[in-house]
């Protein structure tokens, strides 16, 4: 996977104000209050690394948004604190727990062992109640959506045609691929995900357009400019947001309503989902969709929730939400898929990343986002962070949550 970063803060931006003057193509009036001049550069500037533990924390200031309602019948999750006293070797350094917090850039961490929470930590003025934007560990939301609405016979297939649901796509990159294609990241589409926010990349350019500028949605290039690459469907392993972002619009023509709305009928309220969540959206509310990528916001403990409700085959607050059946098919690599390519160290299957040698398994995100899953030592670890750097940290993070699982016993 080619992930790449450059800290040249918004050299872009004036360009993207300029396509932004016009304001986002549709939008009414009331939508306006996003398009401003400050709000589009705060929108630029949400990865400065001296305000992103900030700005991670409060999307809905920046963002439109849409929220997924959580309901009443809350899984209430029993706490039984372990103690972290003593040393943590990190990167080389002896530290204690609260240094290895400060040292991964934490802010928050939420350890879930037995099915029951044993260690919270928050951090950077957030508390339980913050809803963190945890970047691509939203793709492992959508992917369980799409596995719903599978069960729900609104998607008939994996193996259906992309266009089978968005004719829209006819002619362009995704017209050829399956579900299962994108759900693997092997849609075939040419994309190069590097991150060079500021910079002329492919995915800046989206990102500064749709996301910063609300100029056009994240489907709209899709059909509108995705091409196919070298290639085939199914063939190459090659991570793209833009497939994640393609597999959200194919959910919402298949079940007939937003994504937000259906995470909530079918996920939210049946898993006791603690707090609403929310979904920062690539442009007003008369225009945009969640941004599926990648714009997912909600508590630690509702992340938890989530990765227990995997840990225990499907089952949450007493209920069977999610097939066992579709958490082995979503998480447990086939054969050939693990690791990604020659030399690579994980694996990857429904938009869950997995680990050679070991059944545990993770949603991650930028920024060094985690819900990890470690099914044989009974355990969930939530990560919100807030690191300069958006890739190259998550050895540090693996190690942190190793060190963790053997002071509980695994």
């Amino acid at each position: 996977m080619s992930r790449s970063f450059s800290t040249k803060a918004a050299s872009g931006l004036v360009a993207v104000m300029t396509l932004a003057s016009t304001g986002a193509a549709g939008a009414s009036d009331a939508d306006a209050r996003w398009l401003t001049p400050t709000m589009i550069t705060a929108r630029a500037h949400m990865f400065d690394a001296n305000l992103n533990y900030l700005t991670f924390q409060h999307m809905d200031k920046l963002f439109a948004s849409r929220t997924v309602e959580a309901g009443d019948d809350v899984w209430e999750l029993p706490t039984e604190p372990a103690s972290f006293d003593g040393e943590f070797m990190i990167a080389g350094k002896t530290l204690s727990f609260e240094e290895a917090l400060e040292a991964t850039s934490t802010n928050a961490l939420v350890v879930v062992k037995d099915g029951k929470i044993v260690h919270e930590s928050y951090r950077n003025g957030s508390d339980a109640q913050t809803r963190f934007l945890t970047f691509s560990v939203a793709k492992s939301y959508v992917s369980t959506l799409i596995g719903l609405a599978l069960a729900d016979g609104a998607i008939k297939s994996l193996d259906d045609k992309v266009t089978d649901y968005l004719p829209q796509m006819k002619g362009t990159g995704y017209d050829g691929p399956t579900i299962r294609d994108l759900l693997r990241m092997r849609s075939g589409v040419e994309w190069l995900e590097v991150y060079q926010f500021g910079s002329d990349t492919q995915l800046t350019q989206v990102h500064d357009n749709s996301l910063v500028a609300y100029r056009y949605r994240w489907c709209d290039y899709a059909a509108n400019e995705s091409k196919s690459g070298p290639n085939t469907p199914g063939a190459v392993f090659n991570y793209a947001t833009l497939d994640t972002s393609v597999l959200g619009c194919i959910l919402e023509a298949a079940v007939g309503k937003t994504g937000s709305a259906y995470m909530s009928e079918k996920l939210w309220k049946p898993a006791g989902m603690e707090s609403d969540a929310y979904w920062i959206m690539d442009g007003p509310d008369s225009v945009g969709r969640e941004f599926f990528g990648a714009g997912l916001n909600a508590t630690a403990r509702d992340h938890a929730r989530f990765g227990l409700m995997f840990l225990n085959g499907g089952m949450a607050n007493g209920r069977q939400v999610l097939s066992a059946e579709w958490v082995a098919e979503a998480t447990i690599p086939d054969e050939g898929y693990e690791p990604t390519a020659e030399g690579e160290p994980l694996g990857y299957q429904y938009q869950w990343w997995t680990f050679a040698g070991s059944d545990a398994y993770s949603a991650i995100g930028l920024h060094h986002q985690f819900i990890y899953i470690d099914p044989t030592n009974e355990m969930v670890i939530v990560k919100a962070s807030h690191t300069a750097e958006p890739v190259g940290r998550d050895a540090e993070n693996l190690e942190l949550f190793r060190q963790i699982t053997e002071r509980l016993g695994g």
